[in-house]
């Protein structure tokens, strides 16, 4: 199933009657998904040079990243204002739906003991995060050019109302949860 060519006429179909609303405008929609990845460890470790991440995740996501900055100077991190901290992408439209796809389909399955995501990272208003230990995962990234290894956060935003609307939602896209006991 391509996630981009099934997601109106499949998913939300069948997801308006799975939860019985009467209306496609009823059912909780995919909104935005953001990738975090913080960069921390090239700013300590003296090494401003940290393109590949940003190339790296401009080749996972298909869109290029913003660098974030920090606002404020904290001294136990050795953290200055105006210094580069993070690399964010939002992607809506096809690009989020693609992405989604290659994640649920490709990378997911490559984690090392992958039995599914936890069903407790919603925010109580059907909103998603996740955390991925690695990013050798996508195919993407080969592990002979990464300089250090890094993980990044993968936010999904929807417009359901209640964790179980976005649990509905998510599980009919495919995301694959750990199994209810």
């Amino acid at each position: 199933m391509s996630l981009v060519k099934d997601y109106r006429q499949k998913v939300l179909p069948a997801l308006m009657k799975k939860l019985g609303f009467t209306n496609i405008y009823q059912t909780p929609h995919l909104d935005k998904v953001v990738v975090n990845v913080g960069i921390g460890t090239y700013v300590l470790k003296q090494d401003k040079n940290f393109e590949s991440v940003v190339s790296d995740i401009s080749a996972i996501t298909g869109q290029k990243p913003v660098i974030i900055k920090a606002r404020l100077a904290v001294s136990n991190f050795k953290l200055r204002k105006g210094m580069p901290n993070g690399v964010k992408v939002t992607l809506r439209g096809d690009q989020m739906l693609s992405f989604l796809d290659r994640l649920i389909h490709v990378a997911l399955p490559r984690t090392r003991d992958f039995h599914g995501v936890s069903r407790r990272a919603f925010d109580g208003n059907g909103n998603y995060s996740m955390g991925i230990t690695e990013a050798t995962i996508f195919p993407e990234i080969r592990i002979d050019d990464l300089r250090l290894m890094y993980s990044f956060q993968v936010n999904i935003s929807t417009t359901a109302k209640n964790n179980e609307e976005g649990e509905a939602l998510l599980e009919e896209i495919g995301i694959p949860f750990v199994k209810k006991k």
